[in-house]
């Protein structure tokens, strides 16, 4: 009968089975409070993670606007003119299918005829000569 004498043994005037149940309340609160300390820095880390996510997506949505407006075809169109001297194929340079046989036997004849141009050789400036002796120092 051990756990007799732990109800009815006091340590100045307070029961030991009392000591102990304070004495584990007093833990549960402290760990109580620890625990909703940490899991409120993580609410907070969550939050921020979700607000990143939240610009990350305003960005996406950004970028999907430009990418569209920079694709219009109408744009792409007016620029290859303005700065490549580019316009549409005229009607003259469309084939069909019956003449791709007479253009891929004509290719290589009309390369055969055209002569290759030999490559530039790159002009070389004059050697310099030899510095004539300083006037003067006639010795």
């Amino acid at each position: 009968m051990i756990f007799s004498g732990l109800f009815t043994r006091r340590i100045r005037g307070v029961r030991l089975v009392n000591l102990c149940l304070g004495g584990v309340a007093l833990v549960l609160v402290i760990g109580l409070y620890l625990v909703k300390t940490f899991a409120g820095g993580e609410r907070a880390d969550i939050t921020q993670t979700e607000m990143q996510i939240a610009d990350e997506q305003h960005r996406i949505r950004l970028l999907h606007a430009e990418l569209a407006y920079l694709e219009q075809p109408a744009r792409i169109e007016r620029l290859s003119e303005q700065y490549l001297g580019m316009a549409p194929a005229s009607g003259k340079h469309e084939a069909s299918l019956a003449d791709l046989g007479q253009i891929a036997h004509a290719a290589p004849d009309a390369m055969a005829k055209t002569p290759a141009a030999a490559p530039a050789a790159p002009s070389l400036p004059p050697a310099p000569s030899a510095p004539a002796p300083p006037p003067g120092d006639g010795q």
